[in-house]
């Protein structure tokens, strides 16, 4: 007879989740009210400005959809993007081919402009396909892109949409709250993300955010959407700063707790101290991993710190090592995706799973994997080489 789940505590060094604070597992745990209740509607006012914060961006519609990231994906193109449009799309991974599904979903025509996974995107190549199609409506790109761990220029594509007329949708899963995210700064036209990576919040809800433009854009649409549930002409009757709210769906109440708290705690550190706690752990991982004899796919000027593609040494069984990590350390890293599925890992230092204790237990554990493997790669202390960083900043 089944009995209630009890999971194993793991420490989550993947692509996500990460692992989350004890203090959001706690309002996660708080009584349920209704999701019309009045001090429930004041919560998600304060929800609604903590995003805004995140995001750096005073857009009125600013909001968590009640689902995955992927839902926040659909959401933006499914409101931006008509039948018949011309949209350029970036590729430089898993998540930019997601974006290109998301227009021929929708009935658009995707121009993909494509890079080498592990490459940031090219921005002459954006230029020359919107030079070359001067009838696209928006550019979508990935700022953060999960599969690779590489950065690109956010505000420079954000300019060139701008610039051609277009609307910029951005995929900032990764990177909201681990990196600068800055919306308004950027020109960003339609960004989405995710709870379970950098805010350290239970997977589920995706943060995303409309500028004035995107929104009149979507309040100028003579048709309806194609998806009722994401449809933001209907969400916001809920979501929206009237006094009285229309029932669209019943949020899921407790996550939303959890989120707010996430948020709290972001507000608390501080967006500029996020960012160079994770750049200052993961400089230190880098000096590990690589005394470990390991490098990296993604050059130092575009690498994430919170997702640390490395290329599995030569002689190390991809699975096998990650399945010992699990179950004799409690440590989960990632595999790799696509056409590096079997020659990477994916390292993750992502929101709460971004300290010192976490780099130390990972390096500790492949360092002694790899001494145990009959396997000569160079190897020498991982630990001693993170803590020589350590020391010095």
């Amino acid at each position: 007879m089944p009995q209630s789940f009890l999971p194993p505590q793991r420490t989550l060094m993947g692509p996500g989740p990460s692992d989350v604070p004890e203090r959001v597992l706690t309002a996660l745990a708080r009584p349920t009210i209704g999701h019309l209740d009045p001090d429930f509607i004041a919560m998600m006012d304060e929800l609604k400005g903590l995003l805004q914060f995140a995001f750096q961006t005073r857009n009125a519609l600013t909001l968590p959809v009640s689902a995955p990231g992927s839902a926040g994906m659909e959401t933006c193109f499914i409101n931006l993007i008509d039948p018949g449009d011309t949209v350029i799309v970036t590729q430089n991974g898993v998540f930019g081919g997601r974006m290109r599904e998301n227009v021929e979903r929708c009935g658009a025509q995707a121009i993909l402009i494509e890079d080498e996974w592990g490459q940031p995107v090219d921005p002459h190549k954006v230029e020359d396909a919107l030079n070359a199609h001067p009838e696209a409506t928006a550019l979508a790109f990935v700022h953060a892109e999960t599969s690779t761990g590489a950065r690109s220029d956010a505000q420079t594509l954000c300019a060139l949409a701008t610039r051609h007329d277009c609307l910029s949708i951005v995929d900032t899963v990764t990177s909201l709250g681990g990196i600068e995210v800055d919306v308004d700064g950027w020109g960003a036209d339609a960004v989405y993300s995710g709870t379970q990576k950098c805010l350290s919040c239970i997977p589920g809800i995706s943060p995303v955010t409309f500028s004035n433009r995107a929104a009149e854009h979507i309040s100028r649409r003579d048709h309806k959407a194609q998806s009722w549930f994401l449809d933001l002409d209907l969400v916001m009757g809920y979501w929206g700063d009237s006094e009285k709210r229309t029932y669209h769906h019943t949020a899921p109440v407790n996550a939303l707790y959890a989120l707010h708290e996430a948020l709290l705690i972001l507000q608390e550190e501080g967006l500029e101290n996020a960012w160079q706690r994770h750049a200052r752990h993961h400089h230190a991982l880098t000096a590990g991993l690589e005394a470990l004899g390991m490098s990296f796919i993604v050059a130092p000027d575009w690498r994430l710190p919170q997702l640390n593609s490395v290329r599995i040494p030569a002689g190390l069984d991809d699975a096998a090592v990650r399945t010992r990590l699990l179950n004799e350390y409690n440590l989960e890293i990632g595999a790799g995706l696509g056409p590096l599925a079997g020659q990477v890992w994916r390292i993750g230092l992502m929101g709460y799973s971004c300290r010192q204790d976490n780099v130390l237990l990972c390096l500790n554990a492949l360092g002694q994997i790899i001494n145990e493997a009959d396997v000569t790669i160079g190897a020498s202390s991982g630990i001693q080489a993170a803590e020589n960083v350590y020391a010095s900043i």
